[in-house]
């Protein structure tokens, strides 16, 4: 389980068992909420970073057999592509074993806003609570995200801050792993300045306020249009008494005039 943008076909080639067939291919999210993502600086590798808020879904599954915890995020008015913004958990119960997919790494839309800590966690804090025992199992890493040395290390950071164990067999840190893990030392934590979740009673309160806001700039609006026509007709009237002291003043002049050039 990587934070990356890789895509599936970059994965490091290995000697791999063939593949089971998991039950509940057909499930979708059942549950959601709301996260806030608060608005930090630009940034320079993945551009501005406003306030916005999207939608995190999950479902449950549980059998003799096999457990499963399947998350995704839905951005409002955005579109993703199949393999991004997904994560599953997968309990094997006959081997007591925990796996991630996709096995190609999470890969998250919008990038460095929290989101892939914050899937993580929950999927680390399921599978905590009921089975600290079980074994997470161990995989290569992708090589393709070591060509570029800040998504190295900002992958390896994503890792390392969840408790798995990053490891490196030549020094060009090209040919990277994780180790296998128990279920009960992965740390299920997230940046919570970062990102935060909205119950419904603070997503109404925050509706609420921001209404309230509205209306209150609609008042001062009105008052400040008030004002706005108020010195226009002022200044309309001054115009006018401007134009009409102007107007006499030239009057005047001529009138000296012709008194003067009649005498």
């Amino acid at each position: 389980m990587t934070d990356t943008q890789t895509s599936p076909d970059t994965t490091a080639e290995k000697d791999t068992p063939p593949a089971v067939e998991l039950p509940w291919a057909d499930v979708h999210v059942e549950h959601h909420k709301m996260l806030r993502l608060a608005p930090l600086q630009t940034d320079r590798n993945t551009g501005g970073r406003p306030l916005r808020f999207v939608e995190f879904g999950y479902a449950e599954r549980n059998s003799k057999e096999h457990s499963l915890m399947r998350m995704a995020i839905k951005l409002p008015g955005q579109r993703v592509r199949k393999e991004q913004n997904h994560l599953d958990v997968w309990v094997d119960h006959t081997t007591k074993r925990v796996h991630f997919e996709p096995e190609s790494g999470l890969q998250i839309e919008p990038l460095n806003r929290g989101i892939g800590r914050y899937l993580a966690a929950q999927g680390i804090t399921w599978a905590k609570k009921r089975w600290p025992a079980y074994t997470v199992d161990g995989t290569d890493l992708n090589n393709k995200d070591a060509l570029n040395e800040d998504t190295r290390l900002r992958r390896d950071h994503f890792l390392r801050v969840h408790g798995f164990d990053v490891v490196y067999a030549d020094a060009q840190h090209l040919k990277g792993s994780v180790k296998e893990v128990s279920v009960g030392d992965l740390l299920g934590d997230w940046n919570s300045e970062r990102l935060q979740q909205v119950e419904i009673l603070e997503a109404a309160q925050m509706l609420q306020q921001a209404e309230q806001n509205l209306a209150e700039q609609e008042v001062k609006l009105k008052k400040h249009e008030e004002k706005v026509s108020k010195y226009k007709r002022e200044d309309a009237g001054l115009r006018f008494t401007i134009t009409c002291l102007v107007a006499f003043a030239v009057f005047q002049a001529g009138l000296l005039i012709w008194i003067a050039t009649h005498r």
